[in-house]
């Protein structure tokens, strides 16, 4: 096998020391928050390596398993374009408690590559078994992926049962954004592209359109354009670009674009009010005031989006209305918006937008999103009484949003033009505008005909619902936990819960599922993506797992906007189940001290998987009993509230009792005490070693670094790097090598990866204070960029803001970076988070470099968090450099 190569350059940059800088900046945790979950901790005994690993990586791999083998000089990320092309590489033979050829570190390094791409954190379900003759070219591992067999290899991972190991979604993505089912038939959508592909037919049994289009250009449009400009505007100017935009474009008699102004401090532009609402008119390459003031009401009032509605049906008729909501959004749960004046008053929910639509008293032509994360289910089957189309984005939208000259010129042009034709331009235009302007920020637009979509997917969803329920109860719940975890996720860092809808039946493999994908993929007439965006088919839906506070406040929404109720149930369940593991792995001990007691020497405790401890804790927890708990789980009461956010509606009537859950878990559960590092043949190999069907129900591995500082644990946050070797064990770090930004070392955390073959990109962020302000510097690695690169800053808002940033923006010259971590004692306590490193970096015309440096000796402490099928975190022992 060929030598390994580090992503790092030749010289490292840094010295390797990190301190603390200035008093606490008070912000609360900046990295993941809650650092104490996962197992327990006690006794001594850290692992310190005195060598170097035989035939391992060198200092930090950019990813799992660094870069491609046959690279010379500087490594970096792209060793993935020779694997998964099969371009060659040789092979170095045998090496002690090595097998011939590939070994399963290297291949499992691949999968575990392409495994993340869903944007979720599933591992474990590429690779299968088989015996055949020797091969060592890179090509023969894809054989190996899809089921062919490669000699030895083949029966190791027969024996591991891989094909557990890295569930979900690797294999369907290495194959070029398809899912490999079981049956190896999904009818009417297997191989179909549904990404820049055009669809204009119809499903029958959908209804007649609101609006008729009258054709040979004797259509008037009415585009009324609801902008609440918030900090997008008063920081950044992005709804006087977007107006700027507008009026661009070249506008004639049938196009009336109307725009409402309004949850802004500060309008750049002049002439737009600060404190009144306005009505503004753009035409003729100018933007005329209609409405002076329309007082200073609330925008994100139902009540003043239907007077706007009124207001331009009265003044405007036209046979064609279209409506653009402008802003920041958050999906099903947290709906549309945020009123940077009345920051209190909150977002305006699927059920408030649907009161302003039935109000408001039109029928829309399309319903646009120039907002996050919009482009659900739950919004499309609210919609449907009131528009024809929907057109939204299932992921983060870049602050610049929509770009919308060109398709407004190509309207003007022919006012008759047909929605999805319409809502193609829009999604190309928009895709197509950030890539240009927003390199590395990865984006998503579809048009949704959202009459055939409540026509043909609410029975499909309902099937759907009740089949994978009846997985859930009865007692194959890490078959739904498996597919969930792999699953295209978006904006996973705000923990939103939202998946893609298609993605998720693809992995689920059912007969239930396949018929959702089917009605899914026919109402979404187009979609479009950027390149790093797999799996993202078009329309996503809540499912909770990172977190179960949602689960009440969507079971509300879905009364609210009229869903069948087996959703509702659906999730309920999966809640309930995912809730009463984390009860059960995580109660056996003091919950508080887990980590940094790891951190501090100690190492994991056996755990007790009786059935009838368990049923007595889900009993007392599930129950919200307040009583202390013999078992050592404290005020499960408490706990409880912890894990749900204080939502425990969703807890009650659940199908399967608490002994059969409890039997249920008790045979689905890690032993902590396998976290505890062995040594290998030699005294500085050391590794983890779990069954098969240990490994089954693991869903992610990260690793996690720390700094002893002298007085605490500085967290450097977490990446996507772990190797094995050939018998399927978990290898502990060679060194402590981290990451640096123009030098300096900073807390890295990695969110996800994609890959559609031959290209691929990881992305994670560097908590700063961006101009004294909390941020994230947003780095990409790609194949272009391998070394990485800052792609730009997002703002990060505190709790007042429930809907999700639009704000990716470029770094300007004189900006001031400070950099930023948490800091915890080595009680575990965190103690506030602190600016590190030795002073704000200011901005110039060259870019910032991305680099790595070893950590001082001594200081340096590497853990790796597993996380189960319950979203329940394990750490390993620490090691210390």
């Amino acid at each position: 096998m060929p030598e390994k190569k580090s992503r790092q350059t030749t010289t490292p940059t840094g010295s390797g020391k990190v301190h603390r800088r200035g008093e606490g900046l008070g912000t609360g945790p900046v990295g993941t928050g809650a650092r104490q979950e996962g197992t327990h901790a006690s006794g001594s005994g850290v692992h310190k390596p005195t060598g170097t690993r035989p035939g391992a990586s060198g200092p930090r791999p950019g990813m799992q398993g660094g870069p491609r083998p046959n690279n010379t000089g500087n490594g970096d990320r792209g060793f993935l374009t020779d694997l998964m092309t099969g371009q060659s590489s040789s092979s170095s033979g045998s090496s002690s408690g090595k097998k011939s050829g590939f070994s399963l570190k290297t291949i499992l390094i691949i999968v575990a590559a392409v495994a993340l791409l869903g944007g979720g954190s599933g591992l474990f379900s590429c690779l299968t078994g088989g015996n055949s003759g020797s091969q060592n070219q890179p090509g023969s591992i894809i054989s190996n992926l899809i089921g062919q067999s490669t000699g030895n290899m083949g029966s190791v991972l027969s024996q591991l049962g891989i094909s557990n190991l890295l569930g979900g979604s690797g294999l369907g993505s290495f194959l070029g954004g398809q899912t490999a089912s079981s049956s190896g038939n999904y009818n009417s959508w297997l191989g179909k592209d549904n990404t820049g592909v055009l669809d204009t037919e119809v499903a029958s049994g959908a209804r007649d359109k609101y609006t008729t289009i009258l054709g040979k250009g004797k259509d008037v449009n009415t585009i009324m354009v609801y902008m609440c400009g918030t900090d997008l505007e008063s920081k950044y100017g992005m709804g006087s670009n977007d107006l700027a935009e507008m009026a661009k474009a070249t506008i004639g008699e049938n196009i009336n674009l109307i725009v409402y102004t309004g949850g802004c401090k500060k309008w750049q532009t002049s002439g737009i009010s600060n404190t009144d609402n306005m009505i503004l008119q753009v035409k003729g390459g100018k933007i005329s005031v209609l409405e002076k003031s329309d007082g200073n009401k609330k925008i994100l009032s139902p009540d003043t989006l239907s007077g706007f509605i009124k207001y331009c049906k009265k003044q405007f008729p036209a046979n064609r209305y279209d409506l653009i909501l402008w802003d920041h959004g958050g999906g099903s749960v947290t709906g549309y918006g945020y009123d940077e004046k009345n920051a209190s008053s909150g977002s305006m929910k699927l059920n408030q937008i649907a009161a302003a639509l039935k109000d408001g008293g039109v029928k829309f032509d399309f319903v646009g999103f120039d907002a996050c994360l919009m482009a659900t289910a739950e919004t499309a089957l609210m919609l449907e009484p009131y528009a024809d189309y929907m057109i939204a984005s299932e992921e983060a939208e870049p602050g610049v949003g929509w770009y919308y000259t060109d398709w407004l010129t190509k309207l003007n042009a022919n006012p008759s033009l047909d929605t999805p034709t319409l809502g193609k331009y829009i999604c190309d235009d928009f895709v197509d505008a950030c890539a240009t302007s927003c390199r590395g920020q990865s984006t998503t637009l579809s048009v949704i005909d959202v009459a055939e979509f409540a026509a043909t997917v609410p029975d499909k969803l309902k099937s759907f619902a009740t089949a994978t329920t009846k997985l859930i109860t009865g007692k194959k719940y890490e078959t739904v936990a498996t597919a969930r975890s792999s699953t295209r996720e978006f904006a996973r860092s705000s923990k939103i819960d939202q998946v893609d809808l298609v993605h998720f039946a693809l992995n689920l493999d059912t007969a239930a599922s396949k018929e959702l994908a089917d009605a899914l993929l026919s109402a979404i007439k187009y979609n479009k993506t950027s390149s790093d965006m797999t799996n993202s088919y078009g329309v996503s839906i809540y499912f909770p797992y990172s977190s179960s506070k949602n689960v009440d406040s969507a079971i509300s929404t879905y009364k609210a906007i009229g869903m069948d109720n087996a959703y509702s149930k659906c999730i309920k369940e999966f809640a309930t189940m995912e809730v009463s593991g984390q009860v059960a792995t995580g109660g056996t001990a003091d919950y508080s001290n887990s980590l940094l007691g790891l951190l501090g020497g100690g190492s994991n405790e056996s755990q007790s998987s009786s059935s009838n401890l368990i049923g007595s804790l889900l009993g007392s927890a599930l129950g919200q009993s307040s009583a202390s708990s013999s078992s050592g789980l404290g005020n499960v009461a408490s706990l409880i509230s912890g894990l749900t956010g204080g939502n425990l509606d969703f807890l009650t009537g659940r199908t399967l009792t608490n002994e059969e859950a409890a039997d249920y878990i008790g045979s689905h559960m890690i032993n902590p005490a396998k976290l505890n590092w062995k040594d290998g043949e030699k005294k500085d190999s050391l590794y983890i070693d779990l069954s098969k069907e240990e490994w089954a129900l693991i869903t992610d591995i990260q690793l996690s670094m720390y700094y002893d500082d002298g007085q605490g644990y500085i967290d450097l946050g977490m990446d996507n790097v772990f190797d094995f070797d050939d018998y399927g064990n978990l290898l502990a770090p060679d060194e402590a090598v981290w990451l640096t930004i123009n030098g300096e070392i900073v807390a890295y955390y990695y969110d996800f990866m994609t890959s559609n073959g031959s290209e691929w990109t990881i992305q994670g962020h560097v908590p700063v204070l961006l101009d004294g302000e909390r941020a994230n510097l947003i780095l990409v690695f790609d194949n272009e960029t391998p070394k990485g690169r800052v792609a730009g800053a997002e703002l990060v808002y505190g709790d007042e803001v429930e809907v999700t940033a639009k704000n990716l923006t470029g770094l300007t010259a004189g900006q001031k970076i400070d950099f930023v971590a948490d800091y915890y004692s080595y009680r575990g306590e965190y103690l506030d988070s602190y600016m590190i490193g030795e002073g704000p970096i200011t901005v110039t015309d060259a870019p910032l470099t991305v680099g790595s440096t070893k950590l001082d000796d001594g200081h340096g402490n590497a853990m790796y968090r597993l996380t189960d099928i319950y979203n329940q975190k394990y750490w390993t022992e620490a090691v210390l450099y």
